[in-house]
């Protein structure tokens, strides 16, 4: 019975926290993205940096990268050949047979002229989550270019930035996509996933010992 005497007699600032709140939950991904929009930088403007993550999108049946992918890697080879990076970090999903992202990431590099040494895989990238997570632990990145579309690159910034790595992101949008507005719309959703991984609870993810870049 207190707790109905508290609400009946702090009703009025229940119902503002309640709206403010609301409000605040509703406007989340445009808080976020404007907090990380001017982290998102052209070429020309980035500062030289060690490490570039480059983030998977899907491989076809072909073996091909998916338009998206292939524009990420397009990006990540002009930072590397303009100085801008030293070293690449691929990230993407490899949990069932014969579909291998970061295989077809790197060799797509090597075949745009970058040295395999210079290239590192990760294999449980499966998620931007386990992509800024396993960055940190298992490379020890603490500061990184990040390689994706410009829709994704807030969560991406906004995930790596809370795992330890300060991040500045190029976007790899160079073309109109197929489903842009579905990805787009998508991506304001992921944003509220990305809050409760990060601050509710850890979800699992691929761990793994300590590797070189």
């Amino acid at each position: 019975m207190k707790i109905f005497g508290f609400i009946k007699k702090h009703w009025g600032k229940l119902l503002m926290f309640l709206i403010l709140l609301s409000l605040f939950i509703f406007f989340l991904p445009s808080l976020i993205i404007g907090r990380f929009k001017n982290q998102i930088v052209s070429i020309e403007e980035l500062e030289e940096h060690r490490v570039g993550i480059v983030f998977g999108a899907g491989v076809l049946k072909s073996g091909r990268p998916s338009d998206v992918l292939m524009d990420r890697l397009k990006i990540a080879e002009q930072l590397y050949k303009e100085g801008k990076i030293e070293k690449i970090l691929v990230s993407g999903d490899n949990r069932v047979e014969h579909y291998n992202e970061p295989d077809v990431m790197k060799n797509y590099l090597v075949s745009f002229g970058i040295p395999q040494e210079d290239i590192s895989e990760d294999f449980a990238g499966r998620r931007t989550f386990d992509t800024c997570i396993r960055a940190n632990e298992i490379w020890g990145i603490e500061k990184a270019v990040l390689v994706s579309q410009e829709y994704h690159l807030y969560r991406a910034i906004f995930t790596c930035e809370s795992l330890g790595i300060e991040s500045v992101g190029v976007s790899a949008t160079l073309q109109p996509y197929v489903l842009d507005e579905y990805y787009v719309s998508r991506e304001k959703l992921a944003i509220y996933k990305a809050v409760i991984d990060l601050y509710l609870w850890e979800p699992d993810y691929v761990g793994g010992e300590a590797e070189e870049l």
